[in-house]
């Protein structure tokens, strides 16, 4: 492939990773600033990147796994300065006077960032099932429940409902 090739279908996607990353931060900046992290990984580790592999898988999950160490670097840092603070509330525009499109706008953003972005893999980008399973490393079945629960959860916030809250084994 040469440059210019690579170049035209790196620019193509930047738009799709802006808006799965917007998704995830909640922040413009947040999400500009992670997007460019992304390309500055995979440019810089270019050469271990499989031939047979999707670009653009490849690089959904060099920004999903940067979100995730952000995430966890962020709750370290959290920890060590002792301050428990609350993050802004994101701000989003208003959905052009439709209740339930606000509703259920609203309700994906009480999504856990997990549900958010399995949906957003799926439903938005059009992933298969196999695609996000190999992109978070988790088996195809994992996949498929997590996204029934991501699902159920969203359609029964959207109705007013609050979900029951999932238990976690922890070892």
């Amino acid at each position: 492939m040469s440059s210019t090739e690579l170049d035209t279908q790196l620019r193509e996607l930047i738009p799709r990773l802006r808006r799965f990353a917007l998704w995830l931060t909640r922040d413009v900046h947040a999400a500009d600033d992670l997007v460019q992290s992304t390309m500055e990984r995979a440019l810089s580790r270019w050469s271990t990147r499989r031939g047979d592999d999707s670009l653009r898988s490849w690089l959904f999950t060099i920004l999903h796994r940067r979100f995730l160490d952000g995430q966890r670097s962020a709750k370290r840092h959290t920890r060590l300065l002792g301050s428990l603070q609350e993050p802004d509330e994101p701000h989003w525009p208003s959905a052009e006077h439709m209740a339930s499109t606000r509703a259920t706008l609203n309700a994906f953003s009480e999504l856990s960032a997990e549900q958010r972005g399995l949906l957003l893999l799926i439903a938005v980008e059009g992933f298969s099932y196999q695609e996000a399973a190999d992109l978070l490393d988790v088996p195809i079945g994992t996949v498929m429940s997590r996204l029934s629960r991501a699902r159920q959860a969203l359609r029964q916030l959207s109705e007013g409902k609050r979900p029951a809250p999932l238990l976690r084994v922890m070892k």
